[in-house]
């Protein structure tokens, strides 16, 4: 077992060898918290997932950036909180400006070959914030959010030229999950000889919920079924089988993620990387999901835009052999905006001033334990807003409604209002969510480059 010493010996070993740990983030799309067997699901098969659980660390009090897409990556990629993270709405198009700095952008400078391979959704093309003017040297998959809906789109975006797909002249030709695990797996390869980060934000299970025949296979018939018709708003493609669809993706999202872990294993640097999966949020209970079928949220409240832990609290695994324990649970509480200062440590790169992240390298390099989160966690998004101090949870579920209090550890479910019962907490709560915002930027968001003729 390591504990944060001789990880830190370790670390100086590598450094001192020329070799610096490589960083694998890959990020589900509004997967649940209850949609991986290693979290409790009975009818979605998820071998992968599990065996990275197995091999690794899997954390139970996990928080994404936001209940919703865009806010949520921008934690991820700053440090920051939904609070003070640049970019807070997820109508799509915002961009992040230059000095708004990505975790892409520190490893950069440390060293790294940096690689997305996947949905950005943090600038759309000709703006400031595309991945290749925020420090990803090789970029494949969608720019704006919305065009990430389809996985049968006319193109993808290859660093910041257009490329198109066989679905342009006979729809469902390329399905293109496959084409961004494949190109993710092409750039370890090509990166083998030097430290990589490789961020795959996958737009699985995200709507529109459609898979190849193969993998619906598995699971058609195998659930009572209510079509799908349409969605206009984002022309979501009608399904009959919606409930076998979303399986049939979850399944082939673990498939990729199995063979990304094989390929590491195969060029030899399963003990020189460090792997996590995350979701953005919590589970989407429209559009042809039921996600109380599958209990999607497992034993938490609220879905995908809501501020109860169904809608922030997320799957989240890490794995490296022979750093991080084998087959442990921890519960200490960690967020999206914790990830840079971890990278950075993990790189062995200062850390910037004014995070509101901590890195967990000691977390998860030793066994579950110790004190708890000293500091608050905080998020905000559409007139909602919630925060965490030690097991105590507030959320504002609209603009001037009541704030509602509860106590995680005593019930999971937020089921139980103590504001009235804990005046003092309440108080104390809500001065935390008071002080915890900034006044944002102006978002001037951009429509896509391109229209909306994403097939």
């Amino acid at each position: 077992m390591t504990n944060r010493r001789e990880f830190l010996m370790q670390a100086a070993g590598l450094a001192a060898a020329g070799r610096k740990p490589n960083i694998v983030f890959i990020l589900a799309d509004d997967l649940g918290y209850g949609h991986l067997g290693c979290y409790g699901q009975k009818k979605i098969r998820t071998p992968n997932l599990d065996r990275l659980a197995a091999e690794g660390m899997r954390m139970r009090q996990a928080y994404a950036g936001c209940t919703v897409c865009a806010p949520s990556r921008s934690s991820l990629m700053s440090g920051l909180h939904t609070g003070h993270t640049p970019i807070r709405g997820n109508e799509g198009g915002v961009p992040l400006l230059p000095g708004e700095l990505t975790v892409a952008e520190l490893l950069k400078k440390a060293g790294y070959r940096t690689g997305l391979f996947g949905k950005w959704g943090l600038g759309d093309a000709h703006t400031t914030g595309v991945p290749n003017k925020k420090g990803f040297d090789e970029f494949y998959g969608y720019l704006h959010q919305l065009h990430a809906h389809f996985y049968y789109t006319h193109f993808l975006w290859k660093n910041e030229k257009k490329v198109f797909l066989a679905n342009r002249h006979d729809w469902r030709r390329e399905y293109t999950h496959d084409l961004i695990a494949r190109e993710a797996m092409d750039f370890v390869r090509r990166n083998r000889a030097q430290p990589f980060f490789l961020y795959l934000p996958f737009t699985i299970p995200h709507a529109e919920l459609l898979a190849p025949d193969d993998a619906m296979a598995e699971y058609e018939g195998r659930f009572p079924e209510t079509p799908f018709t349409s969605a206009p708003r984002f022309h979501y493609a009608p399904n009959p089988k919606p409930k076998a669809a979303i399986a049939a993706m979850i399944t082939r999202m673990d498939r990729s993620v199995g063979q990304v872990m094989s390929l590491l294993n195969e060029l030899g640097l399963e003990k020189d990387t460090i792997v996590f999966f995350a979701s953005d949020n919590g589970p989407d209970a429209q559009n042809g999901n039921d996600p109380d079928f599958f209990e999607a949220a497992g034993p938490l409240r609220g879905y995908k835009t809501t501020m109860y832990e169904g809608g922030i609290r997320v799957p989240f695994l890490a794995r490296w052999p022979g750093r991080i324990p084998a087959g442990t649970v921890n519960d200490y509480p960690c967020a999206f905006w914790d990830f840079l200062p971890t990278a950075a440590e993990l790189a062995g790169a200062p850390v910037p001033a004014g995070l509101d992240g901590r890195s967990l390298v000691g977390r998860l390099t030793s066994a579950p334990g110790g004190a708890a989160r000293e500091d608050g966690l905080y998020w905000e998004s559409g007139g909602q807003a919630a925060a965490r101090i030690g097991d105590w949870k507030a959320v504002a579920p609209r603009a001037g409604a009541p704030l509602e209090l509860y106590h995680l550890k005593e019930d999971i479910g937020e089921r139980r209002d103590l504001a009235g019962a804990n005046p003092e907490m309440a108080r104390r709560m809500a001065d935390f969510l008071k002080a915890s915002h900034r006044q944002p930027r102006p978002q001037t968001s951009y429509p896509p480059a391109d229209g909306r003729r994403y097939h």
